[in-house]
């Protein structure tokens, strides 16, 4: 036939692509093939039908010969085009390690690079890596191409007529092997591949992916990742994070091939300008565990505590400490609402779910909206405070190491901490919650910026500093990081019936917490000047008065200013909190109680054998009969509908030694019963 003509019939096209007719209608009517109606009947385009088949022999020739817009795309961000620059020349040179590390900050476009990565480069099916669900259904999202808000499609990466016969994503929840045989890109969680290895990773031959690419690649020293980078060892390997160091403090492995600066990200409106703000307390009022006498410290006392760990966990979990971060995170939240249109919103940290629901009480008691989540919770409640969260119901969430990776709200803008962090890597994965910006591009826009807030005593400002030295690739800092730093400890909770701490190491009973130490949590000086001196000669003037002008703010932004003054609460708010809070507590101390004598939760053992005269259905609604009837016994014999403020506060005050002294009961009735036998 004639190659020449410009338009087909269908008869003419089967013949020209040797393709049944019944194959062709059900490719152009699901429009997986180029084709256009005229006067109702189907006509396809040459040209389009070359371009078609170009792309669509192998999914290897896919990735091969496609034509993608990459390098001079103007669509793509800056650290997207640089770190496909050096993956294409890593991958083209075929090292013998074929590991590559490119780490991007939080809303750098780690997504997009997962999209434009195999064109050009992988020779095969790609599979993507993620940690969890919020994670995989973005990606896959992303690389839909019947979604019209997918990555090449808004980018002008790749043509309309490229994406006719591809690239073709599946996940594995509800697809076969079928599928993934005729998709390009496969998305999946680590764990659905390695937790049944015969219901999937077994089923793979070890050449069936090409190139392998991990996001937030500091898991993937686990054992379950591992697991999957064995089963596929000549595969093409890029690890994309935030955070090039694993969760044990050991570096990420592959080449540090490509590292975008936070400080450049801030510059270019990529993520926000977060300020550090530690509240600094002149002097500070508390009793040491174990004496009775208080003590009174000064700041300089504090600061020379504050990185023992018991120091810095007391002042984490004191109630006096908590409202200070509180109305200071309040503060900030309202300097930015009052800035912007935009409701910004509190993420704040928690050191348990009992120590989150406190924290709770505490941002109601003073007028605001809040929530807490954690795993505990079923799907559809937290969906539930998502939900809230998202439709601006909320002025603050709280978690409890839920709200991670992959999770995306712009408005969250003030980052409260009342938890300490041991290393960097899981204390940058929490201040990443706030770094996505509310407008594109814009780094000065006043929507653009954030608050990480925090109290002096839980050493913190430490991290900053570690921070720092990552952002200048500090040779030291790497060294320290290749060498194992010292592992993140685990939050206090009960476990294996191992005994917990029943007595906080310390209790604060007041501070005068009038001031904050302020510092830029990234510091782009260096970028701020060399634009400051591009105005400068861009208005004739000299360059030099930059320099100057940069000292000078830099002066006035860092260093001391004053606290906020502790936020008025109605009394009967206060009195509100403080009946919800010793229920908490009360609950939480009679987990404990029960942990540290060795009894479980829904056993027996209290109300049939130990203390009979206890009603109860099991030992923990005994132990909470026993804690209140101690409590109501020793601060007022009144219902508590009736009690003071006063009296809800020396009952928070005698819990912890109530319930020690209920611990000793306990095992002493275990004794007992156990001598007689």
């Amino acid at each position: 036939m004639d190659t020449q003509r410009t338009w087909l019939t269908p008869d003419e096209a089967s013949k020209y692509l040797s393709l049944g007719r019944t194959k062709l209608y059900e490719l152009a009517q699901t429009g997986k093939i180029p084709a256009q109606k005229i006067d109702k009947q189907w006509r396809f385009n040459t040209t389009e039908l070359d371009s078609w088949l170009s792309v669509s022999k192998t999914i290897g020739g896919y990735f091969q010969t496609v034509e993608a817009n990459i390098v001079d795309n103007q669509l793509l961000r800056e650290p997207q085009k640089e770190a496909y620059k050096k993956l294409y020349d890593f991958f083209k040179a075929d090292p013998k390690d074929k590991v590559a590390l490119v780490q991007l900050p939080v809303g750098c476009g780690k997504s997009g690079l997962v999209s434009i990565a195999p064109l050009g480069i992988a020779a095969g099916r790609v599979l993507v890596i993620t940690p969890n669900l919020t994670i995989r259904n973005e990606l896959k999202n992303n690389l839909d191409i019947t979604n019209l808000k997918c990555f090449w499609r808004r980018t002008n990466v790749l043509r309309k007529v490229d994406m006719v016969s591809g690239p073709y994503v599946t996940t594995l929840d509800t697809g076969n092997v079928t599928v993934t045989d005729e998709s390009h890109f496969v998305v999946t969680n680590v764990q659905q591949l390695s937790t049944n290895t015969d219901k999937w990773l077994n089923k793979f031959p070890s050449d069936y992916f090409d190139m392998i690419i991990v996001d937030e690649a500091h898991h993937s020293a686990a054992d379950s990742w591992q697991k999957v980078h064995d089963h596929f060892p000549e595969a093409k390997v890029i690890n994309l994070t935030a955070t090039p160091f694993r969760s044990d403090a050991k570096e990420v492995g592959g080449e540090r091939l490509y590292r975008y600066p936070f400080r450049s990200a801030v510059t270019k409106g990529y993520i926000k300008r977060l300020t550090a703000v530690y509240v600094s307390p002149r002097e500070i009022e508390l009793t040491f565990k174990g004496e009775s006498e208080r003590t009174t410290l000064t700041l300089d006392e504090v600061m020379k505590l504050r990185d023992k760990e018991w120091f810095s966990r007391g002042i984490a979990m004191s109630d006096e400490c908590n409202k200070s971060i509180v109305d200071n995170s309040l503060e900030k939240l309202e300097h930015l609402r009052n800035e912007s249109s935009i409701k910004h919103q509190i993420v704040a940290v928690a050191m348990s779910i009992p120590h989150a629901k406190k924290i709770q009480l505490f941002y109601e008691e003073r007028g605001y909206e809040a929530a807490v989540i954690h795993s505990g919770l079923t799907e559809d409640e937290q969906s539930d405070v998502m939900k809230r969260l998202r439709s601006n119901e909320l002025d603050v969430v709280v978690n409890v190491q839920i709200l991670g990776e992959g999770f995306d709200h712009p408005q969250l803008s003030v980052a409260a901490i009342f938890r300490p962090y041991r290393t960097l890597a899981p204390y940058l994965q929490f201040v990443g919650r706030i770094m996505r910006v509310n407008v594109q591009n814009a780094p000065r826009d006043p929507d653009n910026y954030g608050f990480i807030v925090t109290h002096a005593g839980m050493n913190l400002d430490a991290l900053v500093d570690d921070f720092k030295l990552f952002e200048k690739d500090d040779e030291e800092f790497w060294a320290q990081i290749n060498g194992g730093l010292e592992q993140e400890p685990p939050l206090p909770r009960g476990a294996g019936g191992g005994r917990r701490a029943i007595r906080a190491p310390l209790v604060v009973h007041g501070e005068i917490a009038d001031s904050l130490y302020e510092e830029e949590f990234v510091d782009d000086e260096e970028e701020r000047l060399e634009e400051l001196r591009g105005q400068l000669e861009a208005l004739g003037y000299d360059a030099s008065y930059a320099d100057t002008i940069i000292q000078a703010k830099r002066q006035v932004d860092a260093g001391m200013t004053s606290a906020v003054d502790p936020l008025a609460v109605q009394p009967q708010k206060e009195l509100e909190r403080l009946r919800k809070q010793l229920d908490i507590e009360i609950r939480a101390k009679a987990k404990t109680v029960l942990t540290n004598a060795s009894l479980s939760i829904a056993g027996r053992d209290i109300p049939t054998r130990l203390m009979p005269e206890i009603s109860a259905a099991n030992n923990l609604v005994a132990v909470l009969v026993m804690l209140n009837r101690n409590i109501k016994s020793r601060v007022n014999d009144h219902p508590r509908d009736d009690w003071s403020r006063d009296d809800y506060t020396k009952a928070l005050e005698l819990l912890p030694g109530v319930a020690i002294e209920m611990v000793r009961q306990l095992i002493a009735a275990k004794e007992s019963k156990n001598a007689k036998r």
